[in-house]
């Protein structure tokens, strides 16, 4: 199945698929491609990444979240009176978005992630430098990385979102082809990171993607199958649109 354009739609809807490509990842991962002391969970993986973010949390006997304050104004009730509100859709999705957590059982400690890249995550320099700065501290702390971008790059990721995590390791002069504009990107974690980086475009089916279990092994993600298994969850509607012939440029 070729790569579809999601700029054609909104952060929502590709909030949607995002979401059951995910699981369809984490699926296939647990069904027998992972070794068996490996799993695989779709996790969150905010804020700073100290250990008690790289390992999984167990019971909280019993504590509960903090209540509503007693006091101040509730927003919904009565907005403030301005004359601009706004608010950023796709980084909102951006800040819901899941990942493929790998743990290993000895001690459940995060062994490796796979990302698929949301627009909220490139449409601002926070949501960018937060993805990135993300990206770099689990590499430091030899956790191993397989990033899906299916969005073209953008001002503030001209050469695509690989270039812009591996210069927070060295400086680099990589140029995604100019017909293949979408990259796929497994990192091996730790010291000496190394990098595996596959351009690709609308139209093209996905590769196999590796995902490092340590430095020296990986194994092969089946990205084709498990993207068109998440397709098919998406509603008829949607896929109308996404597959539908791109309308002829105007005359001049």
């Amino acid at each position: 199945m070729p790569i579809h354009d999601w700029t054609r739609v909104d952060a929502g809807i590709f909030h949607h698929f995002h979401h059951t490509w995910i699981t369809e990842i984490q699926r296939a991962l647990n069904r027998g491609l992972l070794p068996p002391e490996y799993y695989a969970l779709a996790e969150q993986i905010a804020g700073s990444l100290g250990p008690d973010v790289l390992t999984l949390q167990g019971p909280t006997n019993g504590s509960s979240f903090p209540s509503e304050p007693t006091g101040g104004i509730a927003l919904a009730k009565s907005p403030p009176r301005v004359e601009f509100r706004r608010r950023s859709e796709a980084a909102q999705y951006a800040a819901k978005a899941k990942a493929v957590v790998i743990h290993h059982k000895s001690n459940h400690e995060v062994i490796a992630v796979v990302e698929v890249v949301s627009p909220g995550n490139k449409n601002s320099r926070h949501g960018l430098r937060a993805f990135v700065n993300k990206a770099g501290e689990l590499l430091q702390a030899s956790v191993h990385l397989l990033i899906l971008d299916l969005f073209p790059p953008s001002s503030r990721d001209p050469q695509g979102i690989h270039k812009v995590i591996w210069d927070e390791i060295e400086d680099n002069d990589f140029v995604l082809p100019a017909d293949r504009r979408l990259t796929l990107a497994a990192y091996a974690g730790g010291p000496c990171p190394e990098a595996f980086v596959q351009p690709v475009a609308v139209g093209l089916p996905l590769p196999e993607m590796p995902l490092f279990l340590t430095p020296d092994v990986y194994i092969p993600v089946p990205l084709e199958a498990t993207y068109e298994a998440a397709w098919a969850d998406v509603p008829s509607f949607w896929q109308e649109i996404l597959t539908a012939e791109p309308p002829e440029p105007a005359n001049p």
